[in-house]
């Protein structure tokens, strides 16, 4: 692979990431529009972050193009098999054990999105210019200044209520439209989980922390590929594993455990007309995908 000059691994990681998360949140009539402009919406996400140059645009492009062809061949189907689970379960009445094994699921298949990418972000970190970290780290800066200002703001109830209107509004893209009676229910449930934004903007900005101190160690001790994409699968590793070992490992447990048994209450509140909502959505998300998989042949 030529050499390049563009973002950090985190960058790139954080960007390889969205495939499969937008992938699970975008709508199902614009399901197919936004995977079939992907490479675009992509890129000038990644442009945001660095300004990419005249000499970088091309192969960025290019790279970008060469990853949704793969993705289009061999991930497809695995998402089709992730939204047939979700559907049984609809139909059925899941536990919290399989909703949390879901999410891990989730996850193992985003670690994996990332580690395939794994080679080209060695030679991304090891191309980098200095005013592109310095760039980087303004954009870190700047999404934790939005991220303070509509998380951090108010008192815990402003913060609740917050945090129950944005799962509301996925509840709403898949159930459609919920009672007052089985909102409160479920703004019980919201606040039910433990709440501590703080904490999530100092795990964010420790892993922000290290994608730079982690460019800056490639570009400063020059690098080979080898020993930098070792310092990325582990940079990797550290973004999925870290909380598992982190001194705050009991909150983000009972966070997750609060949020599964939330998605529960809906699911068993839910009557026929919202679980059919559901499994329509679906339906057209597993087409939409069957349907990319096969044009991706």
């Amino acid at each position: 692979m030529k050499k390049f000059n563009t973002t950090t691994p985190r960058d790139r990681v954080r960007q390889l990431c969205m495939l499969g998360l937008f992938l699970l949140l975008a709508g199902c009539s614009s399901l197919r529009l936004s995977y079939n402009h992907g490479e675009t919406l992509l890129y000038w996400w990644l442009n945001a972050y660095v300004d990419l140059d005249s000499d970088q645009k091309g192969w960025v492009k290019k790279d970008i193009d060469g990853y949704f062809q793969w993705h289009r061949k061999t991930q497809l189907k695995d998402y089709v098999q992730v939204l047939s689970t979700a559907q049984r379960q609809l139909q059925g009445n899941p536990t919290q054990a399989e909703l949390l094994a879901d999410y891990a699921d989730i996850r193992n298949r985003t670690q994996a999105l990332l580690f395939k990418a794994q080679p080209d972000l060695a030679d991304l970190a090891r191309a980098l210019r200095p005013e592109q970290i310095v760039q980087l780290e303004k954009k870190f800066a700047s999404n934790n200044d939005d991220y303070r200002k509509k998380y951090l703001r108010g008192d815990t109830e402003k913060r609740q209520k917050f945090r129950f209107e944005k799962s509301m509004e996925q509840f709403e893209l898949w159930f459609g439209s919920f009672s007052r009676e089985q909102e409160a229910l479920i703004r019980r449930a919201s606040d039910s989980r433990p709440l501590n934004n703080e904490l999530f903007l100092e795990e964010r900005m420790r892993r922000q922390k290290s994608v730079i101190t982690l460019v800056q160690k490639v570009q400063k001790e020059k690098l080979g590929k080898d020993a930098s994409a070792a310092l990325i699968h582990t940079l990797i590793q550290d973004s999925f594993e870290r909380l598992e070992h982190s001194e705050h490992k009991a909150f983000f447990d009972a966070y997750n455990e609060g949020t599964a048994n939330m998605v529960l209450a809906v699911i068993k509140m839910a009557t026929p007309a919202q679980k059919a909502h559901a499994q329509k959505r679906m339906q057209g998300w597993i087409d939409d995908f069957n349907s990319l998989a096969t044009e991706a042949r």
